[in-house]
């Protein structure tokens, strides 16, 4: 878990900036009013930050939209490719998938949100609602139970105090001591199982990979509809086959 300076110190001018960034996202795109708006800023000051950020290649200008620009697809691959992890695991992600048919992620925890790196469709196995890189609780996935369950309760604490416990669907744990309590088995077992907590439908096994010093590197999960995985056996079958490619994974690192 990365811990982040408490010196109180920050550049509001780069907090500014961002924002723009983050709403050209989320609106696939924006004119200049529309941000100045959607923000509260003066059109003058919106301006001078996309002035900024076109010059260094972050955005770019269509007519009279900005988009975030592919700059940033360099920045994500240099980030991913600076995990060893990443080339480790990727081969035997693929393996998984085709073994199992479903859908295989791996995810790294960052500022205490859960981000996919990577992700494997099997032949069976149901499309993504989301694309790589978008953040995610980590309450409310198998993935991200199975990475807390690795964290000191302090730790917990942290992001719980930071990114609460959102209700997304009905399943979702939205109260620390049944999380706690969940964490705890989910330790004991050594993997977590996510029903239905963050989409309707959807069920998920998910287990940490560790270096050799026990520190967290991700963790790997399976998911697909729960008619096809709601069932002991296949419970059980996608847990061995998902632990057992951990355990090559980890060996791999470790030697």
């Amino acid at each position: 878990m990365i811990h982040e300076p408490n010196d109180g110190k920050r550049v509001s001018s780069v907090k500014t900036s961002f924002k723009i960034l983050r709403c050209l996202q989320e609106m696939n795109g924006a004119t200049l009013t529309e941000i100045a708006d959607t923000l509260g800023l003066h059109k003058s000051t919106a301006y001078v930050h996309l002035a900024t950020l076109l010059d260094e290649r972050l955005v770019v200008r269509e007519e009279n939209e900005y988009h975030v620009g592919l700059m940033f697809l360099n920045f994500g691959s240099k980030a991913r490719s600076n995990r060893t992890i990443y080339d480790k695991i990727k081969p035997k992600m693929h393996r998984l998938a085709s073994e199992t048919g479903e859908r295989v992620q791996f995810m790294i925890e960052e500022h205490g949100r859960g981000i996919y790196v990577h992700r494997v469709r099997g032949e069976t196995g149901i499309k993504a609602s989301n694309r790589i890189g978008v953040c995610r609780y980590l309450h409310s996935s198998a993935a991200g139970k199975a990475i807390l369950a690795q964290y000191d309760r302090d730790d917990v604490d942290k992001i719980i105090q930071r990114w609460g416990l959102p209700e997304q669907t009905q399943s979702t744990i939205t109260e620390p001591d049944k999380l706690y309590d969940q964490l705890d088995q989910v330790q004991e077992q050594g993997y977590a199982i996510n029903k239905e907590e963050h989409i309707e439908g959807l069920w998920a096994i998910g287990a940490p990979v560790t270096d050799r010093h026990g520190n967290v590197l991700g963790s790997l999960s399976v998911s697909g509809p729960r008619q096809r995985i709601d069932d002991g056996k296949k419970v059980s079958d996608l847990r061995d086959q998902l632990l057992g490619i951990i355990n090559e994974t980890e060996l791999d690192i470790r030697n």
